[in-house]
């Protein structure tokens, strides 16, 4: 497999939301710009975890951190005036064996080393939950 992108990259992948899940959907409605956090190896293949970038602020039941304008810029959303990570759910893929995953998928940037820990320590609580993880592989 070509080398994934470093943890911090921000990447186009169709995201499943947990809502769209609960709903017995299986498939992202659309391709986002995405935050992938970890890729883990293991013997079954490279675990991804991927966080949602969105345009509009969480719901009442979601936990978001807003990103700042520079790194905004810095992730390639210039277009966008304002936008948040959610770190209160997370797509979990394999990418050796993901139909949704593209390892030659281009990395639009990368968020500071900085905000990475901000939106690590804010993925923390969730991390464990089974609510919380959408997972996207077999």
């Amino acid at each position: 497999m070509a080398d994934l992108p470093a943890s911090g990259s921000v990447i186009t992948y169709p995201y499943l939301w947990a809502w769209q899940r609960d709903r017995g959907e299986t498939e992202g409605r659309k391709d986002r710009p995405v935050c992938m956090v970890l890729a883990l190896p293991g013997r079954q293949g490279t675990t991804l975890l991927l966080l949602a970038i969105s345009g509009s602020p969480p719901r009442s039941d979601q936990t978001a951190i807003e990103i700042p304008p520079l790194e905004i810029r810095r992730v390639g959303l210039r277009e966008w005036k304002q936008a948040w990570i959610t770190v209160s759910e997370f797509n979990q893929d394999i990418a050796e064996r993901s139909h949704y995953y593209d390892p030659n998928v281009e990395v639009r940037g990368t968020f500071s080393r900085g905000f990475l820990a901000k939106v690590a320590a804010g993925l923390k609580p969730f991390i464990t939950s089974s609510v919380a993880k959408v997972a996207r592989s077999d």
